[in-house]
């Protein structure tokens, strides 16, 4: 998973819980810009605390596993809504 794959996931539980990107930007205490360009891929790299607290505020959070190790339930779940957006 990498930061796109991760955006892609942000934007759909944002527009989910109905959050705008400024009511994110506020509650993550992040700027808003900071989040649109996340949300639109043109953001090449963000920091795990920032991160961490974007995901936070809408009930998500990171996990590390083996690389190439199979994927959970959650995993599948995810790629499963991703593929419906």
């Amino acid at each position: 998973m990498n930061l796109q794959d991760i955006s892609e996931i942000i934007r759909t539980e944002r527009k989910r819980r109905g959050l705008t990107t400024q009511t994110l930007a506020q509650l993550a205490n992040v700027d808003r810009t900071l989040i649109s360009k996340l949300e639109n891929k043109k953001l090449p790299e963000l920091g795990y605390a920032k991160v961490s607290r974007i995901l936070a505020i809408l009930g998500l959070e990171l996990s590390v596993r083996p690389e190439g190790g199979l994927p959970t339930l959650d995993d599948l779940q995810r790629k499963n809504l991703l593929n419906h957006l």
